[in-house]
């Protein structure tokens, strides 16, 4: 049997290649038409049990399927795997483009929720069945019959730019590398990273040592070398990623803005202003001005922490430094020079004290001790050598939930760090299906036999991932399209992702998983303090360059009109003289990077990540007022928000577990954003 279409346990990923990906996903294809024409053309009245659930299933053996092929192109990338989900994913796109469209379909959705057999429902089917109407509204159902190829043809194309996007970005990152001969400009660069290089230019036979744009490279370069002209060469490499300054087959200015101009058809297509009122419709927020009213308040506030932050790094820079024309390849290595000095610590010398092993075994513990679960080893098949399994089970050793871990950049290994679902949670008629999760990281690997050790805003991206696994495993939903992290507001999604980082800042949790490679010594509390006041360095700098990204990003999809005289990057120049402390030079070219938007699914949605902090921000401090081990208030976090799921609003989750509506005062104070 092809392994992609064993679904009766784990993914067999040993077993998968490329050229069984087009058969399987044929076969599935064909099978779920069967099984919906039979649902569609049914006489009988719809119910849960023989509509409900049966699309249900066919929903999520198509989700596991191509949920494998997903996850393997992005972590495994090779020109015959991508071939293969390219010649896929059209067909992918047009199978769920076509049920969105479906009247028959929608029209016995529509009658279950009118029906007295819905006030039946559960509250969590109830759910189920409104989104399903909302979805088929947004999916075209209700379009006319003449219109309806069109919109097919927008989704299917718009599935293939977005994976060209992708496809750009990772392969003008792996082609790009600079090549250094001389060691007198390795200076500043710590003693692993320098290791790396050398081992990176012996791989492919060379001398000397070879730095690439992959994140354990291109970081540390930015933050330590002394030599002016390499930081500058790897940023100039890095700001100009899949432009017009690289090879023009991964140029994605023209994607751009055929992304946008398909997705202002498709709303304009659905009776919606622009594409940015139809992202929200799903979302907590309820318009985009909403949106822009709230990052533009958020602005505000930081606006002159951010303006303070810019003018002691001007200021630090030509005096200690002697640069008094900061550029932007500067700032990383000026800001960690002043972090240095003003706080007496580098985040070199706290990588030291968190070994890979001993931080996964504290962030272990601390899910453990809050949640009243064990988390062990267990053994399934991987896609690389260096992902690890596990499991978690209850106190009474029935099994909760599974997750792989792969921690580390490698080519061919889309960048960043997230967490994807590979099973959810349901209840089956032979038992509840266990969850499992994707825990995708991008950190460096081990060299020479020494175990990885990760900086302490590496850790912050474990939690961070950890958090939205945490949501995923912990589901007690029994309903697939609203168990885990199914059926949650987009922009809540990030709750208790973001949640999770505000444990790295404590110290029991932060000494509970570190051991000084060398001597063992557990991370010292003066040390911790330093890093604790260090907490809100440039917190006004990073706030400001996440609300440039959000404004440009809801702007771009609410009221941008691209034209001859006004250009993206004339829409993200206008938004940075507003809100913006650092101008990076004419020719650098974000947008061509910016794949949350344009491939990852956070269209009129990047906004997501202030929003939710606000909310995880405010969660915590429950925490902190309680004790933030408080394993009464781990118990309600758990039974309020991770369990639910989607099965209901997240503003209602988030009062049940607060006891009043969200506010920002936790989120500016713990960014050192209030007056003393």
């Amino acid at each position: 049997m092809n392994p992609l279409l064993s679904l009766d346990g784990l993914p067999r990923f040993s077993e998968i290649h490329p050229k069984l990906i087009s058969p399987a996903i044929d076969d599935l294809l064909t099978q779920c038409r069967a099984e919906i024409a039979g649902l569609r053309n049914a006489t009988v009245a719809p119910s849960w049990d023989n509509f409900v659930a049966p699309l249900e299933n066919v929903s999520e053996r198509l989700a596991r399927v191509w949920g494998q092929v997903s996850h393997l192109n992005s972590v495994v990338n090779t020109p015959e795997l991508r071939d293969a989900y390219n010649a896929n994913l059209p067909k992918v796109a047009l199978f769920g483009a076509e049920i969105a469209q479906d009247e028959k379909l929608f029209a016995r959705y529509q009658a279950l929720a009118q029906s007295s057999e819905y006030q039946a429902l559960s509250k969590a089917q109830q759910r189920v069945v409104d989104n399903e109407v909302r979805d088929f509204l947004l999916g075209g159902a209700a379009l006319p019959e003449d219109k309806k190829p069109r919109f097919l043809a927008l989704q299917e194309e718009l599935s293939q730019l977005t994976a060209r996007f992708d496809a750009n970005l990772i392969d003008t990152t792996r082609a790009w590398a600079h090549w250094v001969d001389s060691k007198e400009d390795l200076a500043g660069l710590p003693e692993d990273v320098i290791e790396a290089a050398a081992h990176a230019a012996q791989a492919e036979g060379k001398p000397g040592w070879k730095f690439t744009l992959h994140a354990p490279s291109y970081i540390p370069v930015m933050q330590y070398a002394e030599s002016r002209p390499l930081r500058a060469a790897l940023y100039r490499g890095f700001a100009t990623r899949a432009s017009e300054f690289g090879n023009p087959d991964w140029n994605n200015t023209g994607l751009i803005e055929k992304l946008l101009a398909l997705r202002a058809e498709q709303a304009e297509m659905l009776g919606y202003a622009s594409y940015a009122s139809l992202s929200l419709v799903p979302k907590m927020a309820s318009s985009p001005q909403e949106v822009l009213t709230f990052l533009r308040d958020l602005a505000a506030r930081a606006k002159p922490y951010g303006e303070r932050d810019m003018q002691e790094l001007r200021a630090f820079a030509a005096q200690a430094l002697g640069l008094d024309d900061l550029e932007p390849w500067d700032i990383l290595f000026v800001s960690e020079r002043l972090r240095s000095e003003r706080y007496a610590y580098s985040d070199q010398e706290v990588r030291r004290y968190l070994p890979e092993q001993q931080v996964l075994a504290g962030l272990f513990a601390l899910i453990e001790k809050l949640y009243k679960v064990v988390i062990q080893t267990a053994d399934a098949p991987v896609w690389h050598t260096n992902v690890r399994f596990y499991e978690i089970r209850d106190l009474q050793d029935q099994l909760v939930g599974q997750f792989y871990i792969d921690l580390y950049a490698r080519d061919g290994k889309q960048g960043g760090a997230w967490m994807n679902d590979a099973i959810t949670r349901r209840r089956m008629p032979q038992g509840v299906q266990a969850p499992v999760a994707y825990l995708t990281c991008n950190f460096s690997a081990p060299i020479g036999g020494r175990p990885a050790t990760f900086t302490h805003d590496e850790v912050l991206t474990l939690f961070h991932e950890f958090g939205h696994g945490l949501h995923h495993l912990l589901s007690r939903v029994d309903h697939y399209a609203v168990s885990g992290i199914h059926g949650v507001e987009w922009d809540a999604v990030e709750l208790p992702s973001q949640f999770m980082e505000n444990f790295c800042w404590e110290y029991d949790v932060l000494a509970g998983m570190s051991k000084h490679i060398e001597t063992g010594e557990v991370l010292p509390r003066d040390l911790f303090d330093r890093m604790l006041a260090a907490r809100n360095f440039q917190s006004g700098m990073q706030t400001l360059r996440q609300i440039e990204f959000s404004l440009f990003d809801m702007h771009l999809h609410h009221d941008f009109i691209a034209s001859k005289e006004d250009s993206v990057l004339d829409l993200l120049n206008r938004i940075r003289k507003e809100v913006a402390v650092v101008t990076p030079p004419d020719w650098h070219r974000f947008p061509m990077a910016f794949s949350h938007i344009f491939s990852g699914g956070y269209a009129a949605g990047y906004y997501s990540y202030k929003w939710a902090e606000v909310l995880s921000a405010d969660a915590f401090s429950l925490f902190e007022e309680k004790g933030v081990m408080d394993p009464e208030t781990g118990a309600r976090f758990l039974n309020e928000i991770l369990a639910v799921g989607g099965s209901r609003p997240a503003l209602e989750s988030f009062q049940a577990f607060r006891g009043r509506a969200p506010s920002m005062d936790a989120l500016l104070r713990h960014h050192g954003m209030v007056e003393a």
